[in-house]
C-alpha cells in the first residue's frame, strides 16, 4: 500500500550525520559500526531505498537549524544567520537528490497528482523518485519574517514555528509563554503564502495563540497523545479536538518516549519499556475515538529524528515496518478504507483542499 510519511529529517541526516541516504540500511549501518558520536550510530532505520521498499513514495521532509541564545544548553547555532546558512546547505542536498533522480519536490496540486499517479501505477517502485514536500521544523533560521517569501519560492510548503525550548518566534517543547510580535508577523506571512502551519512542538501557550491568529491550513506532522504519555510534547484531548475542528491531520510518531510513559533517554530500551507498534496503535485509536472516525490521523514517523532502533518500537527494524502498524490496526477492526486513509488518504485529502484554495 502507498504510504505518506509526514515527518522525516532526511537532509539533517545527510548533512549532520554524514549519511549517504542513497545507500541501503545495511550499508549505512555497516559504515557506522565503529562510530560512537551519536547514540543511533549503526542503528539507523531510514534510507531512500528503504522508503521505496516500504512504498513510502511521498514524505514531508524537513530543514532544521536551531538558534541558541547565550545560556541555552540545547545544540544549535549562535546566530540566526548561521542557522539560515545551515538550512540552505540542507536545501542544496535536496536539490542534489533531485538532480540524481532520487527525489522530486512537490510544490503544488498538479505536481502532487502527477506524483501520486506515478506511485499508484502498479509498477515496481525501485526506480521511482521519492517525492518530498519541504517543511521547516522550527522557525529560528528565518532571519526575519520576510524570509518566508524567499523560502516559499524555494518550495517551502509547511512550517513549524517552534522546536525544543525557547525559540525566536515561538516557544516549543519544555518551554512556556506566548508568541511575541515577531511570531504573530510570521503567522501572517505564512497565511499570505498559504504555507501550512505545523502545530507540532508548539508549547501550550503558543498552540492556542497560533490557532486563534492563523487562518490557513493546520496540521500536526508528528504528535501523539498526552492522555497516554503525560508530557507537554504530546497533545491533550482538548488540543486534539481543536485540531480536528480545523480539519487537521495528526501524524503518529514512532519515537519511543512519545509512545510509552516513563521513558528515560539513554537508559530505557524498547524491550524493557514494552514499547511496541501495538502501543503506537493505541495512540492512533485514541485520536480516532475522539474524532469519531479515522479521518484525522496519519503517519509521521520521525524515525530519523536523532534516534534509531534503540529508541523505536521493539518491532521496528526499518521504516518499512510501518506496514506492520497498518496490519495491527486492521486486526483491531479498522477496515480497508480506514487503513488506506491512515496510510495516505488523509494527508492527500488535506493537501488537495489546502492547495486548491478550499477551506480545510
Amino acid at each position: 500500500m502507498f504510504v505518506i510519511d509526514a515527518h522525516l529529517d532526511l537532509s539533517m541526516n545527510a548533512m549532520e550525520w554524514n549519511r549517504d541516504l542513497r545507500q541501503s540500511i545495511a550499508r549505512i549501518r555497516d559504515s557506522e559500526k565503529e562510530m560512537t558520536d551519536k547514540p543511533d550510530r549503526g542503528k539507523g532505520t531510514v534510507s531512500l531505498p528503504e522508503l521505496r521498499k516500504a512504498q513510502i513514495g511521498l514524505v514531508v521532509a524537513t530543514q532544521i537549524a536551531r538558534y541558541v541564545a547565550p545560556g541555552n544548553t540545547l545544540p544549535g547555532w549562535h546566530s540566526p544567520q548561521q542557522a539560515w546558512a545551515q538550512t540552505q546547505g540542507q536545501l542544496a542536498w535536496y536539490r542534489a537528490m533531485e538532480a540524481e533522480g532520487e527525489m522530486v519536490q512537490i510544490r503544488d496540486l498538479a505536481g502532487l497528482e502527477k506524483h501520486v499517479a506515478l506511485w499508484q501505477d502498479g509498477e515496481s517502485p525501485e526506480e521511482k523518485p521519492v517525492g518530498f514536500i519541504l517543511s521547516l521544523e522550527g522557525a529560528d533560521s528565518m532571519i526575519t519574517p520576510e524570509y518566508v517569501e524567499r523560502s516559499y519560492h524555494d518550495g517551502l510548503r509547511a512550517l513549524g514555528p517552534a522546536h525544543y525550548g525557547p525559540g525566536r518566534y515561538a516557544n516549543g517543547t519544555n518551554a512556556t509563554g506566548p508568541m511575541d510580535r515577531n511570531g504573530l508577523e510570521l503567522l501572517k506571512k505564512m497565511e499570505q503564502f498559504n504555507i501550512i502551519l505545523d502545530a507540532t512542538h508548539l508549547c501550550d501557550d503558543a498552540f492556542w495563540q497560533a490557532l486563534d491568529h492563523f487562518h490557513g491550513p493546520v496540521w500536526a506532522s508528528h504528535n501523539n497523545c498526552r492522555a497516554l504519555v503525560n508530557h507537554n510534547r504530546q497533545y491533550s484531548d482538548e488540543q486534539i479536538r481543536a485540531l480536528i475542528e480545523r480539519g487537521a491531520v495528526i501524524g503518529a510518531a514512532m519515537d519511543a518516549w512519545m509512545i510509552v510513559p516513563d521513558w528515560v533517554r539513554g537508559i530505557s530500551t524498547p524491550q524493557q519499556s514494552g514499547c511496541s507498534l501495538a502501543k503506537l496503535a493505541d495512540h492512533i485509536d485514541h485520536i480516532c475515538q475522539i474524532a469519531g472516525n479515522a479521518l484525522h490521523v496519519g503517519i509521521g514517523t520521525d524515525l530519523d529524528g536523532g534516534f534509531g532502533t534503540e529508541q523505536a518500537p521493539l518491532d521496528v527494524d526499518t521504516i518499512s515496518d510501518v506496514h506492520t502498524l497498518l496490519a495491527l490496526l486492521g486486526r483491531r477492526g479498522y477496515d480497508q478504507t480506514d487503513l488506506s486513509n491512515i496510510a495516505h488518504g488523509n494527508w492527500l485529502g488535506f493537501l488537495r483542499k489546502a492547495w486548491s484554495g478550499r477551506p480545510v
